[in-house]
């Protein structure tokens, strides 16, 4: 083979790489898929989202049926607005109801919808009234710490009584 020939095989591996870089990076930023297809917007509101960020997958059942599409916060009640961005294939009842999860114990935080039972489906503009916010593990932790002193507290106030 010429050194002509070599060169050029070397050239498509390093593009091959890198083309492969690429797909790896939109992949791990949650960005792999270029079009947004049909969807509908409806927003939910919460106490605290968290470490909730756009580009979140929206979740039914384990399935994916969305993405976060906006994160802001209500200057008057002081909520953190979230907008979703559902794909149209899938109809929601008006009264179903978003969490904010975490996938695993330490991994990232996704929306999961409940199906309610109503016979209106959500639209594009609807608010998803029935939220429940972040679970914050620094707060369980300073919580469980807490009563744990308070514990410790009462059973030195008990042995000194005696």
């Amino acid at each position: 083979m010429s050194k002509k020939g070599i060169e050029t095989l070397v050239g498509l591996f390093v593009l091959l790489g890198i083309l492969g870089l690429v797909f790896l990076s939109l992949k791990a930023a949650n960005l792999g898929s270029f079009g947004g297809g049909d969807a509908y917007q409806v927003q939910a509101r919460f106490d605290n989202i968290g470490g909730l960020k756009v580009r979140a997958p929206v979740r039914s059942a384990g399935v994916t049926v969305g993405r976060v599409s906006a994160i802001s916060l209500d200057g008057k009640t002081f909520q953190g607005v979230v907008t979703l961005d559902i794909a149209k294939g899938f109809q929601f009842p008006k009264d179903s109801s978003a969490k904010i999860l975490t996938a695993g114990l330490l991994g990232d935080q996704y929306i999961g919808i409940e199906p309610g039972g109503d016979e209106k489906n959500l639209a594009a503009g609807d608010v998803i009234k029935q939220t429940q916010s972040a679970v914050v593990l620094e707060n369980l932790i300073g919580q469980f710490l807490f009563n744990k002193a308070a514990d410790a507290g009462t059973a030195t106030d008990a042995g000194a009584k005696k």
